[in-house]
């Protein structure tokens, strides 16, 4: 026997003696009452609350917590907590696109796993959450694969004559022969605007030669290596080769036309894509005192296919030609690593040499970590690199510079020097992008840095060239591409198709039930656009790219990998506060299922206060009730506006869950009661990192002891008062 409490009792019932020998008291027993038992002694709430079994006990629909897996897979309290309590635990954050899916879009499952793996021997079921939404999706990724495709210039300076391309002439070309046609066709090459090479195959067309367009000489130096290159496609698929002249002692050869570590072949295919043919030619392959060289592009191998070869992309390239651009920088191509580059300002790991797979192109670039975000002050981040020469008082110079970075962010250019110059804030993205800047120097300039202090983020910066103009031109510049909105639907929808598939596949037999489409709406109730202006960096819409059937979409994908007796559900928040949001989505949900999509529940989320209108709650719990669908109070948490609530603000919070409790269970049929998830276990700082920093809206308080919201919340799932049922007898 034991007493969890020892409480002063002032009965009247009973009379205190006094013996004025021994100061002894005794108790006397009141004769109209008789033996006083402990079950009448009155139990104070802490008692009482001590004294209720475990919230599951007290409801039969599924009663859920919405966790973190981290600290159920850490803190030992917290873990116990939450298996006593709960049938279901919804995951706040770890099935997330953000916090699953890597830069190349891969699914990493390790961590979900192995959570999954420690509440199965709980007893507990996992509730999917989340696989369509806006936020907390890895925007980087997904930003990336719809960017611009910025195609790199020439390797080196073009020595090919293309003016007579560029002027529609082909002066010193040759139509040898031009099938149904060659020409020069506007607008049709890989940049807005550009020139392409039409070459149309005629019907008979079966040899490589019966479409063949000839160079003009390019000048050999003995000795030197050789590139040819260009950018080519066609309506459908094709096939082509390149030839030569006598300067060559094989005149045909077999090559790996893409340069992509293939096999050798005799001619390359062409398909609707844009995509690089590129040779090499070595010394040896030239007839010893050769000077020149032409070449043959022969496309007659099929009938009917029109061919399209971008004229500001046909370039040859002497590889070992001596430099005609002066860099006063150096090692701008960081393909031998940093040097020549260090941190002026910024975190110590603020600057490091990135792989080639981060590079522009070549073998590396420099990569630098910025921790800040002052827009007013970028040098906070500076990187810096000395001029090689001393610069001219008025005569030009320019910087330029391949740039991304992870999502969206800033970068500025400057000088060091008596006088500095500075370069306005430019834009980046995941995509590279050239950026140039020309300004006159004063005289006293000594080096360039490099200010991204301006927007946190992860840079990648290559191919930095500072010329004076006195010297030659350099390689063609690069080309961007940007993607048609009906080329970025097809991506993105891809890309859904992809994450829903392997989720609900690679969970089919320990997920049972999900938040398929997670706040779809707008306050007024109307449908998001993915236009409301989000900047986070974890910010993505996949409506902006798939229209309104992007939840059809969904819900057909996760029907389709999926059981087929999976609860797939649509949530969305503040539907108790704004009856119009909640009438939106019921009307979303029947155009869902108009267009073939099937939900089986929503779900309201119920982040709310004590001054949530009550009579909004129950009228919202009539609405979804008159759905059929199955209802689910999804993430119910009650904020208080303080960490450091008193007794009466915790009683009025105790009564808010009671109130929300009853009202589900009055307004929503037995039927249609999927159940309720209270979101988050308890009000320690933990918890509250990134939710409801410095609140108290949960059921335990910070050090977990159940508070009187524990109770409210027991007593609305059991329906009556339970701890009327309590007596002042001692527990064991």
């Amino acid at each position: 026997m034991k007493y969890k409490y020892i409480i002063p009792v002032i009965a009247s019932s009973l009379m205190l003696l006094a013996s004025c020998d021994d100061n002894l008291m005794e108790w006397e027993k009141d004769p109209e009452h008789g033996e006083v038992t402990g079950a009448e002694l009155p139990l104070e709430l802490v008692e009482k609350i001590s004294r209720y079994d475990n919230l599951k006990t007290y409801t039969d629909f599924v009663l859920g917590n919405g966790i973190g897996a981290d600290l159920y897979l850490t803190d030992a309290a917290y873990r116990k907590i939450v298996n006593d309590n709960f049938d279901e635990v919804t995951p706040g954050y770890e099935m997330k696109h953000g916090a699953m899916v890597n830069s190349k879009g891969e699914i990493n499952f390790t961590k979900v796993d192995a959570f999954i793996a420690e509440t199965k021997k709980a007893g507990l079921t996992v509730f999917g959450h989340t696989l369509v939404w806006h936020s907390n999706q890895n925007a980087s990724y997904l930003n990336s694969i719809i960017a611009p495709t910025v195609i790199p210039g020439s390797s080196g300076t073009n020595t090919l004559d293309v003016a007579g391309l560029k002027s529609g002439t082909f002066t010193n070309w040759a139509r040898n022969n031009p099938g149904k046609g060659i020409s020069i066709a506007a607008n049709e090459g890989l940049a807005t605007g550009s020139q392409a090479i039409k070459l149309e195959s005629s019907a008979t067309s079966s040899a490589p030669y019966n479409l063949q367009l000839t160079s003009p000489d390019v000048s050999i130096v003995s000795g030197h290596n050789y590139e040819i290159s260009f950018y080519i496609k066609s309506d459908v698929t094709g096939k082509g080769r390149i030839s030569f002249n006598a300067s060559l002692t094989n005149q045909y050869p077999y090559k790996d036309w893409f340069s992509t570590g293939g096999s050798w072949t005799e001619a390359f295919a062409t398909t609707s894509a844009w995509q690089q043919v590129k040779i090499k030619l070595a010394p040896g392959d030239f007839v010893g005192g050769s000077t020149n060289f032409k070449f043959n592009i022969d496309l007659g191998y099929l009938p009917n296919v029109t061919y399209l070869i971008d004229v500001n992309t046909i370039a040859v390239v002497d590889l070992d030609a001596a430099a005609t651009v002066t860099n006063l920088v150096a090692n701008g191509n960081f393909n031998a690593g940093i040097s020549g580059w260090s941190k002026y300002n910024g975190a110590n790991d603020a600057l490091s040499a990135a792989a080639a797979s981060d590079a522009y192109e070549g073998n590396g670039a420099m990569k630098v970590v910025n921790a800040t975000s002052d827009a007013a002050n970028q040098w906070k981040t500076q990187i810096h690199a000395d001029f090689t020469s001393t610069f001219t008082s008025g005569k030009e110079y320019t910087i330029s510079y391949m740039i991304r970075s992870e999502a969206t962010g800033s970068v500025r250019c400057s000088t060091t020097g008596t006088t500095a110059h500075y370069q306005g804030d430019q834009a980046t993205s995941p995509s590279w992008k050239l950026v140039e800047w020309k300004f006159t120097g004063n005289g006293t300039e000594t080096g360039l840095n490099f200010d991204l202090g301006g927007a946190a983020g992860t840079y990648y910066i290559d191919n930095v060239l500072v010329t004076d103009g006195s010297s030659g031109g350099g390689p063609t510049a690069p080309i961007t591409i940007e993607k048609t909105d009906a080329e970025k639907t097809k991506i993105i929808g891809d890309a859904m198709a992809d994450w829903v598939s392997k989720m609900m596949t690679h969970y089919k037999t320990s997920v049972f039930a999900w938040d398929v489409v997670n706040e779809p709406m707008k306050e007024d109730g109307t449908l998001r656009t993915g236009n409301e202006g989000d900047t986070a960096a974890d910010f993505f819409s996949w409506i902006k790219y798939l229209g309104k059937d992007y939840a059809v979409t969904a819900f057909k994908l996760a029907r389709q990998y999926g059981n087929t007796t999976d609860k797939l559900f649509i949530n969305d928040y503040n539907l108790e506060s704004r009856l119009d949001k909640c009438d939106g989505l019921i009307q979303y949900v029947e155009y869902i299922e108009s267009q073939g999509g099937k939900v089986d529940g929503i779900g309201t989320q119920m982040h709310i206060g004590l001054n949530t209108d009550k009579d909004k709650i129950a009228q919202m719990f009539q609405k979804l009730a008159a759905t059929g669908k199955l209802i689910k109070i999804s993430e119910l948490d009650v904020r208080l506006g303080t960490n450091a609530p008193t007794v009466a603000q915790q009683a009025s919070q105790a009564e808010m869950y009671q109130y929300v409790v009853d009202m589900y269970k009055k307004h929503i049929p037995a039927a249609q009661q999927y159940g309720i998830t209270v979101w988050g276990v308890s009000d320690n700082s933990k918890e509250h990192e990134f939710w409801l920093p410095d609140e108290a809206p949960n059921l335990w308080d910070a050090n977990y002891v159940r508070k009187h919201a524990y109770k409210g919340t027991a007593d609305g799932l059991a329906g009556k008062d339970v701890s009327k049922d309590f007596s002042g007898e001692l527990v064991k």
